[in-house]
């Protein structure tokens, strides 16, 4: 397990308290200089702010830059777009190039990418669309939203329990659940498509896209209370379903059988509440964040910590993103900064510890063995 300090992280106050965080698709970032190299430079859009009322801090998408090489956030960032008094809350970004689709209190609104290629310094920003997503105005404040991989359905999930799945672009709806939940507390598609996964009050439910209809539950056990839900990116191998569990000892991981949808096994993680939870895009990573700032990545394979930022925010941690490629997860939190870690391979550390201590042993029983043979010569 890697334990990872201040030092060894680029972490970035903005000012703003942040809800929603997520990579910018490389198909929508600004095209850098050819000098530099194209995987060096990194987008990522951070919103959030203080809500209605005269608090004085604003409510914002920001879009920053991030540097591999430096493992830096550029601070300030590159753009920032006010919402004026509505507070943006979660953020679902398309995965091609057609921007963001953000809930805020009384309905969800589109933003676009603008590379700013009209002017002289091009730099990635956001803008409001023009298109008005009729069928999501005046519907109360949506607790999540999620586009599938191919980008042609949208779904959102609502403070009222109410669930809708929309083919994207055209908003044509085809699933309509008004009593999906109490609440609904967040959302997944399936890498196929297929399979829509919802959490909020009581158990957890899958839903057939293809017939838009309940197919199955996912019972809790004891006193379980679920927060998030994902499943696993990883095409290679049998996919997974993994949702977050609160109980009296505190968070865990539960893994679910995707064509049975049965229980697997059940994780225990952390003894704080979870506040934020992910699944990376190779599926060999999991991270969940506390509401005491902790960040922690886990390998998916055994359920073992790989990495545990403690205090990584100073407030709870709101929102988790990886990185297309994998290699870094981006956390957001309520005391305005803006985090990226970056996910280093143990073994490029040098030789494993546990090898250098069987290498120390096996010397130290050599060293007795031939010990022991010459002491009969001695005597």
């Amino acid at each position: 397990m890697v334990r990872q300090n201040d030092d060894e992280l680029s972490c970035q106050k903005y000012g703003v308290p942040f809800y929603g965080a997520a990579w910018v698709p490389p198909s929508a970032a600004v095209k850098e200089d050819k000098s530099e190299s194209p995987a060096a430079i990194r987008h990522v859009v951070l919103a959030g702010g203080g809500g209605e009322g005269s608090s004085g801090i604003p409510n914002a998408f920001l879009v920053t830059a991030f540097d591999l090489e430096s493992n830096s956030l550029s601070n300030p960032p590159v753009a920032k777009l006010g919402t004026a008094s509505d507070l943006p809350y979660r953020i679902a970004v398309h995965p091609g190039s057609e921007g963001i689709v953000c809930s805020f209190p009384k309905s969800c609104r589109l933003f676009q990418w603008d590379s700013g290629t009209n002017t002289d310094e091009p730099a990635l920003s956001l803008i409001p669309s023009e298109r008005v997503l009729v069928q999501l105005e005046d519907v109360g404040q949506q607790l999540s939203s999620t586009f599938n991989d191919e980008g042609n359905l949208f779904a959102v999930g609502g403070e009222d329990g109410k669930l809708r799945v929309f083919k994207w672009p055209i908003m044509e709806c085809i699933l309509n659940e008004d009593n999906a939940h109490t609440s609904v507390k967040d959302l997944d598609f399936s890498s196929d498509g297929k399979f829509l996964v919802s959490v909020g009050s009581g158990p957890g439910r899958i839903w057939d896209i293809t017939t838009s209809a309940s197919l199955a539950t996912l019972p809790k056990e004891n006193d379980e209370i679920f927060g998030f839900c994902r499943f696993s990116r990883a095409a290679d191998t049998d996919q997974i379903l993994y949702t977050t569990a609160m109980r009296d000892k505190g968070g865990s991981i539960v893994k679910w059988n995707t064509n049975t949808w049965r229980r697997i096994s059940s994780s225990h993680i952390v003894r704080d509440p979870i506040s934020a939870f992910n699944v990376s895009p190779d599926g060999k990573l999991l991270a969940i964040g506390t509401i005491q700032g902790d960040v922690f990545i886990i390998r998916s394979a055994g359920m073992r910590v790989h990495t545990v930022v403690k205090k990584a925010h100073l407030g709870l941690v709101t929102a988790l993103a990886f990185s297309p490629d994998s290699r870094a997860l981006l956390s957001a939190s309520l005391d305005s900064s803006a985090r990226v870690t970056l996910i280093k391979d143990k073994k490029q550390g040098g030789t494993n510890l546990w090898v250098i201590l069987l290498i120390i042993l096996l010397a130290i029983a050599s060293y007795y063995a031939k010990t022991k043979e010459l002491l009969p010569l001695k005597l």
